[in-house]
């Protein structure tokens, strides 16, 4: 694999989880007695205070809807606007290039279907066993259409795409490949621009979802060259929302499924109904929490964009770190299986998820059992249902899914590991 996806981190990009922790009100909450782990991160993360702070000040001074002639409605215009700007620094692109929705599912729905207008029968599309089922269904519902959908495989014993079946179904009938950036179930973290490469080589697009990979690393949609990108923020210690960035050269040709007296122009034609402002609002609070954190680690940078950048940097090679003490501590405890890569050799190729199962636990039990002690995990497939079923695990329950943040500490993987050790114990 190209070493190129990878973000360097410098010696000097450490966290500091003592400026990090107290942004969070939700990480000072206790459950009998013991503070709460939040150990589900890939489901969705918990959110600075300046978050709700921002969220709250707009329903007060700016609730209105947008592009009317009084204070308010202008106010919201400045929200949208801001929210534009910060997801643009964010990902590396145009503000014009970014387009608001309710979340990431509803939003590749929407593309897939103006991008079906243009295929014809016996086109062909990828997916592939690793991705999320909201970037598998949107194309596989062009079936009904007549078009071809192939799925490229992993390789089981560690997750990671399998190259060779890529290249083997790509031809000059494929139009697109719908790729994740990281797996949301095992963390595997593809090798994007040799992946993009391959697919433009044949003429294809790529549609990447980076929903699980933006709380974990930088994304600069220019350098990776994709066509389409989507990220939530809630993923990514926001509000509840979808954001799909897209080539301005795409959105301007397709033709979107929008009311008539919306606007054409970019990237408002894409936009169906009135936006969630106050989730605006909250995005950009939360983008500029980024942004500080940052400037703490490199107080050198001179914008936005490069303070994300020191943040996603630093948090990067954190999350490495945290990553190999998990990975570690599991694999010296008895009846736990880890799926995905755990080599030390190639942890540069996963995020700090981690997937498991117990031989005398199913994945429910484990997550209630864990839960009861404060410390919470998700359980199941994740929506991650090629990969399950792949990996013969979905008829079994699923797996258990262990998922770091930038927030989480070395104190709460131990806790984590005791309790699973405890665990083996009991019948």
């Amino acid at each position: 694999m190209s070493q190129s996806v990878v973000v360097p981190a410098s010696d000097t990009a450490t966290l500091p989880l003592d400026w990090i922790r107290p942004q969070f009100p939700a990480l000072a909450q206790v459950m009998n007695g013991s503070p709460i782990a939040f150990l589900d991160g890939p489901g969705g993360t918990q959110v600075p205070q300046r978050v709700m702070d921002a969220m709250t000040d707009y329903l007060i001074h700016s609730n209105a809807n947008a592009h009317g002639a009084f204070i308010t409605s202008q106010r919201t215009d400045e929200v949208i606007a801001a929210a534009r700007g910060a997801l643009a620094d964010f990902l590396g692109c145009n503000p014009n290039e970014i387009v608001f929705g309710p979340n990431m599912t509803t939003l590749t729905f929407a593309i897939s279907r103006a991008i079906g207008r243009e295929l014809l029968p016996e086109d062909e599309i990828l997916v592939t066993c690793l991705d999320h089922d909201a970037n598998v269904a949107p194309w596989l519902a062009l079936r009904e259409q007549g078009i071809i959908v192939h799925t490229v495989d992993i390789h089981p014993e560690n997750c990671i795409l399998d190259l060779k079946d890529l290249i083997s179904k790509l031809n000059h009938r494929t139009r697109l490949l719908a790729i994740t950036y990281a797996s949301n179930a095992v963390g595997t973290l593809n090798d994007l621009p040799t992946i993009i490469q391959l697919a433009h080589d044949v003429g294809a697009w790529v549609y990447v979802d980076a929903v699980h990979y933006a709380a974990h690393g930088l994304i600069d949609v220019q350098q990776l060259d994709c066509d389409f990108l989507v990220c939530s923020p809630y993923k990514f210690f926001g509000p509840h929302m979808g954001v799909l960035y897209g080539k301005r050269e795409h959105l301007e040709r397709l033709h979107p499924y929008k009311v008539r007296p919306a606007s054409d122009v970019i990237p408002d034609r894409w936009e169906t109904g009135t936006q969630n402002h106050e989730g605006l609002a909250g995005v950009t609070a939360a983008i500029e929490y980024l942004a500080d954190l940052g400037r703490l680690v490199s107080p050198q940078v001179s914008n936005r964009r490069g303070a994300v950048f020191a943040a996603m940097t630093a948090i990067r090679h954190s999350g490495e770190k945290l990553c190999q003490v998990l990975i570690e501590g599991l694999l010296q405890l008895p009846g736990i299986t880890v799926y995905g890569i755990t080599a030390p050799e190639q942890i540069l190729w996963r995020l700090p998820t981690v997937a498991i199962r117990m031989t005398k636990h199913p994945p429910a039990a484990m997550a209630k059992i864990l839960g009861e002690q404060g410390i919470f995990t998700w359980h199941g497939n994740f929506y991650a249902l090629n990969l399950t079923q792949r990996l013969g695990v979905e008829d079994q329950g699923g797996l258990l899914r262990i998922g770091l943040v930038h927030y989480n500490t070395l104190a709460e993987i131990n806790r984590l590991l005791a309790a699973l050790a405890d665990m083996d114990l009991t019948r």
